[in-house]
């Protein structure tokens, strides 16, 4: 029997990458099971699911949001309160997998923080005998070079969606104190 929403530790996720990549096939596989084959650009929706974590109860809202590109502004509120991200590149697509240093620099810039609990996950996994552009050695360089964690997935043959939720839990519980509920502050110095 699960323990009650109020014992629940909250958890914020925001989930970025550029157009197209597959970001919230995988928020929807992951919460309610569906996988829509239309593609419809997201403007950003949050999502809540309680799960348990190794016997820990957690409420995760997770946040689609639009698709990046190099010159989009990353808006504040994806690195201000979050806990972790899932940064999504497309097996097939170079320039999304290049866009994941980008996210990952200015998520750095706003929140003042270099070891950010993410997850790099390499989507479309069901396209590799046809499109890869992106080997697997490349992604998990990167997720080497971000101190963070990989997976590769396929929404739509759910592979490893629930994977990419586990491990950035695994991510923030890892950087987190045990009893903290909010990220570390920024700190401002005036010189």
């Amino acid at each position: 029997m699960p323990a009650s929403v109020d014992n629940a530790k909250k958890r914020k996720v925001a989930v970025l990458g550029a157009r197209s990549v597959g970001k919230s096939c995988l928020i929807k596989k992951y919460i309610d099971d569906t996988f829509a084959e239309s593609y419809f650009p997201t403007i950003e929706t949050s999502h809540t699911k309680s799960v348990k974590y190794h016997g820990q109860d957690y409420s995760l809202t997770i946040v689609d949001t639009a698709g990046q590109d190099e010159f989009s502004p990353m808006n504040a509120q994806h690195a201000i309160g979050i806990h972790g991200y899932v940064l999504v590149y497309s097996i097939a697509s170079r320039n999304s997998f290049d866009m994941i240093k980008i996210i990952y620099d200015k998520i750095v810039d706003y929140s003042g923080i270099t070891d950010i609990p993410c997850v790099i996950v390499a989507s479309k996994l069901d396209l590799q005998d046809s499109s890869r552009q992106i080997p697997v050695k490349d992604g998990e360089a990167l997720a080497q070079e971000c101190n963070g964690a990989f997976v590769e997935t396929s929404s739509k043959q759910d592979i490893n969606v629930a994977k990419v939720f586990d491990l950035c839990l695994a991510e923030m519980e890892r950087r987190l104190a045990p009893n903290q509920t909010e990220p570390p502050a920024k700190s401002c110095f005036v010189m």
